[in-house]
């Protein structure tokens, strides 16, 4: 077995890598919004701007480049959830080989068709890379294919090395650290191998998702550690088994690690867009969001503080969920189930109770009648305000309980709070458009006829200028006329749905 490389080896190949054949010297970029509200100087490396939107370009064409001309001849074979895929294929392009990419079957789609826009053949298998590995190497030695490993790999972790080279080069003046996602462990390896090697005052931050942690449990326990399972949110990340050669380096190089959850990142890709109106994949935000952990829990200020914004193959069909995620993680919405009495003129109350703090989602549905339970979210501005806010709900005799931190809650109760009711006798559904300003809600609430129960409501701020409101409200027969005249004194948009064959089959 040779001899493992040295920091010094490590720092030659880094510096004799021939990545520029194929990849950009990428920007690093202030962000100035985070800058402002962090106060700390933060750099974004904006691996999201490679070719592929992936640093991974790097380690592949640095693998293959110094393939001899018969192992290419043969064709490589990879096992990659997507980016390291994109960076094998492109690279087998450039040097005219054959390029096999087994990747796992919860890969995004958006990664499948830019691997084959290069003209590499997909396998799908497994559910993580782990499995797509496993099946990768069985085809390696059945077809004699050269293997071309993601991250444990000298070379390939040399070729993820020169990020860490640039940014000492753009940055020339104290760095108090960088902040580096870790999936199998490829780019902090070369990052820290070259940085330790040549500013060794640098600290290099470890970043892992909190249920993709294998690195951080190796480290912690002194040998490479095998997950059982991983998330798949940030598929980039998701690594069952860190390779041998990277646990080597970042247990040797690596200062320390910063776990960071779904909604954190969430939160994070929302930042990088409105610094710099690109929307990076989870992985490619865990370091933005593990800096504002970092910078709360030791409050660190006035320092310079990079994170590598390593991927952008972000599916166009997840941002609905990263967007509903943010205003958690970012600590800008609390949630509530509030239990209110079902009396004429509650709802109001509870609207009064709220005051002038913005509204970001109202669900109800009328089901009992002595008390109604609705689902509210509020805009607030630190975490320790949802506390504040059910103490103020409890003065007014509404019990209200806090699902700011309920998964269940996020992800299914609020899309689904509702359903057929046996109280909504006289019950007509309308469907109301309104200028997203505050106290819009409060006057359309403050006009209606007191004997008019609103028996469903549902509202959700979508960040646009406008809000959109459905509204279930008891009308005796004989005052659907002066509904009438209500509502076009209002001057909203609306429509009466009260015959949609939706709410017939679902609500009604």
């Amino acid at each position: 077995m040779p001899e493992p490389l040295s920091q010094l080896d490590y720092l030659q190949r880094i510096l004799t890598a021939p990545v520029y054949d194929v990849a950009i010297e990428s920007p690093l970029e202030l962000a100035p919004k985070l800058t402002q509200r962090l106060r700390n100087r933060i750099w974004l490396k904006r691996e999201d701007c490679q070719p592929v939107f992936s640093f991974k370009l790097r380690g592949a064409y640095n693998k293959m480049a110094r393939l001899s001309a018969e192992e290419l001849a043969r064709g490589v074979i990879c096992a990659s959830a997507g980016n390291h895929a994109q960076g094998v294929a492109l690279s087998a392009e450039r040097l005219g080989c054959r390029a096999v990419i087994v990747m796992p079957v919860t890969t995004p789609k958006l990664k499948i068709d830019a691997v084959r826009s290069f003209r590499g053949e997909v396998i799908l298998h497994g559910d993580s890379y782990s499995d797509a590995y496993a099946h990768a190497s069985e085809l390696a030695a059945a077809h004699n294919y050269t293997f071309v490993h993601p991250f444990d790999d000298p070379d390939v972790i040399a070729g993820q090395g020169t990020v860490g080279m640039e940014i000492l080069r753009q940055h020339q003046h104290p760095i108090h650290a960088i902040f580096v996602a870790i999936g199998g462990g490829g780019l902090i390896s070369g990052v820290a191998a070259y940085v330790k090697a040549v500013r060794p005052d640098i600290r290099i931050i470890g970043v892992q998702m909190t249920d993709s942690d294998a690195m951080i449990r190796s480290v912690k326990t002194g040998r490479r550690v095998a997950l059982h399972d991983v998330g798949l949110f940030s598929d980039g990340t998701a690594v069952k088994l860190v390779g041998e050669e990277t646990f080597r380096l970042v247990q040797d190089l690596v200062d320390e690690f910063v776990t960071v959850d779904t909604d954190a990142v969430c939160a994070a890709i929302k930042d990088v867009f409105e610094d710099t109106r690109s929307i990076l994949e989870p992985a490619g935000a865990m370091g933005v969001a593990a800096i504002k952990q970092y910078v709360a829990r030791n409050g660190t200020q006035d320092q310079s503080l990079v994170a590598i914004t390593c991927g952008a193959n972000m599916n166009f069909d997840r941002l609905r969920f990263v967007a509903e995620r943010a205003e958690v993680g970012e600590e800008r919405e609390a949630l509530f189930a509030v239990t209110i009495p079902e009396q004429r003129g509650s709802f109001r109350r509870l609207c009064e109770t709220i005051g002038s703090r913005s509204v970001t989602e109202f669900n109800y549905r009328i089901s009992d009648e002595r008390e109604a339970h609705v689902f509210v979210g509020l805009a607030t501005t630190n975490r320790g305000e949802a506390a504040t806010i059910a103490d103020t709900f409890a003065q007014q005799g509404f019990a209200a309980v806090n699902l700011t931190d309920d998964e269940l809650s996020k992800l299914h109760i609020r899309h689904i709070v509702g359903g057929r009711s046996g109280l909504v006798g006289d019950e007509r559904l309308y469907r109301f458009e309104f200028p997203e300003r505050p106290g819009a809600l409060m006057r359309f609430l403050s006009s209606m006829h007191p004997d008019w129960n609103i028996s469903l409501f549902h509202y959700r701020n979508q960040g646009a200028d406008f809000g959109r409101v459905l509204i279930g409200i008891q009308i005796p027969s004989d005052e659907k006329q002066s509904f009438q005249e209500f509502v076009d004194g209002l001057g909203y948009p609306w429509v009466d749905e009260t015959d949609n064959p939706a709410y017939r089959l679902f609500l009604r």
